[in-house]
């Protein structure tokens, strides 16, 4: 009986990746972003600029066999120069040691439209794995008769995890940046 389990897994993993094909990312309708408290009172909210990713879709069974994305370090955006010189250095990112920001996706769970996508996130030298939801995924056929995927991938991860340890007391208890970052992305993904 296990060897029948077994091969009925192999069987339906062979099938799904013989169905996945390849995607480039379409960067203008992609935004790979952030947000963290600021002094315990608001969101400050930024972004990367830099980034590519190699995707494997399945438009049958609504599932990824693949997403492994790269993101360039240096390519912070907060909208303050200042303060994204900061991002970029040995007190967050470490961008000139560390210039890339990966994630490997290891599983992905679907549920329709949703689901959740499990894979290795590594932020300076430190890789943990994170889960992320997957939400209003959809598919198109665009004015070219490309066929399209697009999906939002929300997260949460502490800072701290992966070495970006600053922070300062403030006066009156708390601290000036939170540990909990939110993953925000937007994805829109062309068939090859």
């Amino acid at each position: 009986m296990k060897l029948i389990t077994k091969i009925l897994a192999v069987s339906a993993l062979t099938f799904s990746l013989a169905n996945a094909t390849p995607h480039s990312l379409d960067v203008a309708h992609t935004e790979v972003g952030f947000s963290v408290k600021h002094l315990m009172i608001t969101n400050v909210k930024g972004e990367f600029t830099d980034f590519g990713a190699d995707i494997d879709f399945d438009y049958k069974t609504k599932t990824f066999n693949k997403l492994n994305a790269t993101i360039q370090t240096k390519s912070v955006d907060t909208g303050i120069v200042k303060r994204d010189n900061h991002l970029r250095s040995e007190d967050f990112f470490l961008a000139e040691k560390h210039p890339q920001i990966t994630f490997n996706m290891k599983s992905y769970e679907a549920d329709g439209d949703e689901g959740i996508m499990t894979g290795d996130l590594t932020i300076r030298g430190t890789t943990k794995e994170v889960k992320l939801q997957v939400e209003d995924l959809g598919t198109v056929k665009d004015f070219e008769g490309n066929n399209r995927v697009g999906f939002s991938l929300r997260g949460k991860i502490n800072r701290t995890d992966f070495g970006l340890k600053w922070n300062k007391a403030l006066e009156l208890g708390g601290l000036a940046v939170g540990e909990k970052v939110k993953l925000i992305i937007e994805v829109e993904a062309v068939e090859k």
